[in-house]
């Protein structure tokens, strides 16, 4: 049985920073390209960053390009996304998955998600 869980979101003020973290079980995560989504009620769930299998490629969207990271360790399964300068538009609950090595944007496993919410 394949799960994600996510961890690290809270309340951080405007220019703050915050690291996600993913915990893989059921799968070997270097099976896997991963990423990190987030959704804002109302709207349509997007990609925000993505990690190969290796970790020697990652995508970002253009809005976090120069502030977020993400990394992987592949021995502890584990991925994550290290958010600096963080902006009031940021918030959302932001969701881990694993993606399809040739299109990121497909996800096939997701996490339940951790809230992050950025004070102006």
């Amino acid at each position: 049985q394949v799960q994600l869980v996510e961890s690290g979101g809270g309340l951080v003020q405007a220019g703050g920073s915050l690291r996600l973290s993913c915990a893989a079980s059921g799968i070997t995560s270097s099976s896997y390209a991963m990423g990190w989504f987030r959704q804002v009620l109302g709207k349509e769930r997007e990609l925000v960053a993505a990690i190969s299998r290796s970790g020697d490629i990652t995508y970002y969207t253009d809005s976090v390009k120069g502030r977020f990271t993400i990394s992987r360790d592949n021995a502890k399964n584990m991925v994550y996304l290290q958010m600096n300068s963080l902006k009031p538009e940021d918030t959302a609950v932001y969701y881990c998955a694993t993606v399809v090595s040739s299109d990121y944007k497909r996800p096939l496993y997701w996490g339940q998600g951790t809230q992050v919410t950025v004070s102006s």
